[in-house]
């Protein structure tokens, strides 16, 4: 079953602006994960926030889990679409710790489920003797990772990342590209990730799209 289905989906910023998505259509396999590739103003982040629900669509369908979430009479809130998102910056609440961002995405759970996946998450990003540190005090890698249990704990359909890797220092990005993908396969998360890095893509992804602006965009697969 298709974790994501995209049917003749486009988006624009203004009625008189070209297209940034021109009837796009794309299918994702539960477990899979998939890198979107493309220069920037291709609308790959575009594509992200139209699934999470942050961009409505001018024209198209959207399914997620088998559940349309968007098309010209339909439109599921964010909240209620089933969907994590981890952005460039991480948007970590500064005035949090780690352990109060990771369960700020958990307050739909009883007081007993909440500990329960706090701890799971803090376990799987090796960050149980780092929740009481506030983000300015993490390094870039243990801030993605904290954004990561945060989207991840409230056990999403599909988990979206606006180039994850892009903050680090390059000497880390190999280090947190092999942890990524360890979490990833371990939770068994569907995954959409946008990148301009081709090395992120062969380092984590099963399949990739890449997204070209030419007169529409088109995509190709590999």
């Amino acid at each position: 079953m298709s974790i994501i289905e995209i049917r003749n989906l486009s988006f624009s910023y203004g009625r008189r602006q070209a297209p940034v998505i021109d009837k796009f259509s794309f299918e994702m396999k539960r477990g899979e994960i998939v890198g979107v590739q493309g220069a920037s103003g291709n609308g790959k982040s575009t594509l992200l926030r139209l699934i999470a629900g942050l961009e409505v669509p001018s024209e198209g369908e959207i399914r997620i889990n088998g559940r349309k979430v968007v098309d010209p009479t339909t439109f599921i809130q964010p909240e209620r679409r089933g969907v994590g998102m981890v952005f460039q910056d991480y948007a970590l609440f500064p005035h949090m710790n780690v352990r109060k961002n990771i369960e700020f995405a958990l307050h739909r759970m009883n007081r007993q489920e909440r500990t329960q996946r706090l701890e799971e998450m803090l376990e799987l990003v090796q960050l149980s003797d780092f929740q009481e540190r506030y983000p300015h005090e993490l390094s870039g890698g243990q801030q993605q990772r904290v954004a990561l249990a945060r989207a991840m704990a409230p056990k999403p359909n599909v988990l979206l990342m606006d180039e994850p890797f892009s903050n680090l220092d390059a000497d880390l990005r190999d280090t947190i590209r092999t942890e990524l993908c360890m979490i990833l396969r371990r939770e068994q998360m569907s995954c959409l990730f946008v990148t301009h890095d081709q090395q992120d893509v062969d380092a984590i992804s099963d399949r990739s799209i890449r997204l070209e602006q030419e007169k529409k965009l088109k995509v190709t697969s590999g």
